[in-house]
């Protein structure tokens, strides 16, 4: 049986570009995620909507349904002052504020005596991502869970952080 909208389903993964890992919840906490309100990338979401619960498989996902194709426009050269303070690397990210103030993820990718070129891309961009997956568990979301979005497995603990990286406090 597929799994549905407003499922709540928590899943162990790892992710290859070739033979890179490149991210991996294996042996840790379980990626816990609402079915069908987008908290995954489409790719994998549809990947897995007629798995079951133990069930393991690969899911290839393409740039289209991941983050995107790479964009070549998407650098910018900042002056390199504006760096002061920082030690500088090829390919290191880096977060600022972007123009409606929301958190802006760039890589550096080039570093110039004047200027240093960031990329805006995500880092996954343009690339094919195989996630191998495990369905650890499928169940109905409560009601609370529906309305907000959020499984009772992501909320913070009183007077703490939900320990997730998710960014709430």
């Amino acid at each position: 049986m597929a799994i549905q909208t407003n499922q709540v389903v928590s899943i162990e993964y790892e992710v290859r570009d070739g033979d890179k890992v490149v991210d991996s919840n294996v042996g840790g906490a379980p990626l816990v995620f609402m079915f069908g309100k987008g908290q995954i990338i489409p790719g994998l979401e549809n990947g897995i909507v007629n798995m079951e619960i133990g069930e393991k498989a690969d899911v290839l996902v393409k740039p289209a349904d991941a983050y995107g194709e790479y964009n070549a426009d998407a650098t910018q050269e900042v002056p390199a002052d504006q760096f002061a303070g920082i030690d500088l690397e090829l390919g290191m990210t880096l977060y600022g504020q972007g123009e409606d103030g929301g958190t802006v993820q760039v890589t550096v990718k080039e570093i110039g005596a004047e200027t240093v070129t960031i990329d805006f891309n995500h880092p996954l961009a343009g690339k094919d991502l195989m996630f191998t997956v495990s369905i650890n568990n499928i169940r109905d979301a409560s009601a609370e869970e529906a309305m907000t979005g959020v499984p009772v497995e992501n909320k913070p603990a009183e007077g703490g952080s939900c320990g997730t990286g998710c960014g709430c406090h």
